[in-house]
């Protein structure tokens, strides 16, 4: 597999680097809303974009989850980070803990936020005709963005992420990068796992539940944890951001080395 270094903004000069993977509908600007606050002194993080999205919007690659380990590896080999902690989100979820089953000495903590399972996520056949489709069909994006936050949001705000899916990820990609993240299942890989794990996920997300998380990620991971946010669905970045970062770095806090 050709060595590829992902795009990547760099956020902090703290001793605790954080590799930071986007979920399928956005590149690494998905994390915008909590970038400010995030905690630089403690940590750095390396926000970066996968292939298909952003700045590496025209980079070739198969676009699945293994790919995209090696290539936050590839990442992580650049910066000199020897031992570092992940974050990912949805898709990215997926990604996240590919890097843990691929490099365990090198990863500190994962942290998956709306995590899709190492299992996959199989859809029935209506929602995966939704899905499969919201590559050419900005509306199916608009909706799945509405069904997964509870129904809960503003049009305006509906309409904002729909456009920066559109604008920050290359249509052929997104369409692929489905195929891995929905139906790939690695959890035996994972399946044992030693490091701490936490899964935070948003109460009003009817697809990525509390229950199925203790199903799969909470079984899998020997120091597996979970954090439900009240008052977020599937996008807590945006919707909840200060709850999320609050969760995320005590989590982190707590590996001193």
């Amino acid at each position: 597999m050709a060595s590829f270094v992902p795009p990547h903004a760099l956020i902090g000069n703290g001793p605790h680097k954080v590799v930071a993977v986007h979920g399928w509908f956005a590149d690494r600007s998905a994390y915008d809303a909590v970038a400010p606050d995030l905690d630089g002194d403690a940590f750095q993080y390396a926000l970066t974009d996968l292939r298909g999205y952003g700045e590496a919007m025209g980079e070739a690659g198969t676009y699945t989850t293994g790919e995209g380990a090696a290539d936050v590896l590839a990442l992580a080999d650049r910066l000199g980070w020897q031992r570092f902690s992940l974050i990912g989100h949805s898709m990215g979820g997926g990604v996240v803990q590919r890097v843990a089953a691929m490099a365990p000495g090198r990863v500190r903590r994962i942290v998956g936020v709306s995590p899709v399972p190492a299992s996959g996520l199989p859809l029935p056949p209506e929602q995966w005709e939704l899905f499969a489709e919201a590559d050419q069909r900005p509306d199916n994006r608009r909706l799945i963005i509405d069904l997964t936050t509870g129904g809960q949001r503003p049009a305006r705000w509906l309409d904002r992420m729909v456009r920066r899916s559109l604008e920050r990820s290359d249509p052929k990609a997104f369409r692929a990068w489905l195929d891995s993240w929905a139906g790939e299942d690695f959890h035996a890989e994972v399946e044992g796992s030693s490091v701490p794990a936490l899964a935070v996920v948003g109460a009003l997300d009817p697809a990525l539940t509390a229950e199925l998380t203790r199903d799969t990620w909470m079984r899998w991971y020997t120091d597996g944890r979970i954090r439900e946010l009240p008052a977020a669905g599937h996008y807590a970045m945006d919707e909840t951001p200060l709850e999320l970062i609050r969760v995320v770095e005590d989590f982190l806090h707590e590996d001193g080395r």
